[in-house]
């Protein structure tokens, strides 16, 4: 597995990581919603340099020129509801990608809240098959929800190529990847941070993504 950590770079991801960690900024949701999108749409950007590309004849008013155009045949797949942003980031610069969303959750299954089991309900996606598949969710804690997100979207068909991204992972979330994706992958990832609590959120992280996107649930 390839692992690119935008953190070890000096770019504009850090500022924007630096802002949606911080508890005073994390009080206005517009604003975090908008620096989670604001990192998909640079990491978005990183990776078509990665891509395939053909290229193609464009007629203008007074000529014509060639210019290289991404080939591969993209699928933009999120988890519900954290990755709504996340994903929203790849799609402004994707924007003829096909679209995937997964509805994969956490459950505790002890009564000490230090346990949590992944539980999937809901996937709207087209095949995969023979295309470039990513999967894109916010926060790579354990790994189980995007280990679960990617084996609802392998029912579909193989893809060609798989790139995951995440706006903070984790060394137990990235060790979930290796022992249970075996297809060659890219992990691109704002930061990594050095692990997770007893309830399993990332430390120092920034919280809970969707409750700080869309409001606490129940």
């Amino acid at each position: 597995m390839n692992i690119i950590n935008f953190s070890e770079q000096n770019s504009v991801i850090n500022q924007y990581l630096s802002e949606i960690r911080d508890k005073g900024y994390q009080r206005n949701r517009l604003l975090f919603r908008n620096n989670i999108q604001r990192i998909g749409e640079m990491m978005a950007y990183e990776m078509s340099k990665t891509m395939n590309y053909k290229t193609k004849t464009v007629t203008t008013p007074l000529g014509t020129i060639d210019i290289p155009l991404i080939k591969d045949d993209l699928v933009i797949a999120t988890v519900l509801r954290a990755g709504l942003p996340f994903h929203e980031g790849f799609l402004h610069v994707f924007d003829h990608a096909a679209n995937a969303f997964v509805s994969a959750y956490r459950m505790y299954t002890n009564r000490e809240h230090t346990e949590v089991g992944i539980h999937t309900e809901y996937m709207a996606s087209p095949s995969v098959k023979g295309k470039t598949l990513l999967i894109v969710d916010p926060m790579l804690a354990t790994g189980g929800s995007m280990v679960a997100a990617y084996e609802a979207l392998l029912k579909t068909g193989k893809p060609a190529k798989v790139h995951i991204a995440c706006v903070i992972g984790t060394p137990e979330g990235i060790d979930m990847l290796e022992k249970n994706i075996h297809e060659d992958i890219t992990l691109w990832c704002a930061a990594i941070d050095p692990g997770m609590n007893e309830h399993k959120y990332i430390v120092p992280g920034f919280g809970d993504a969707g409750d700080l996107c869309y409001g606490e649930k129940m």
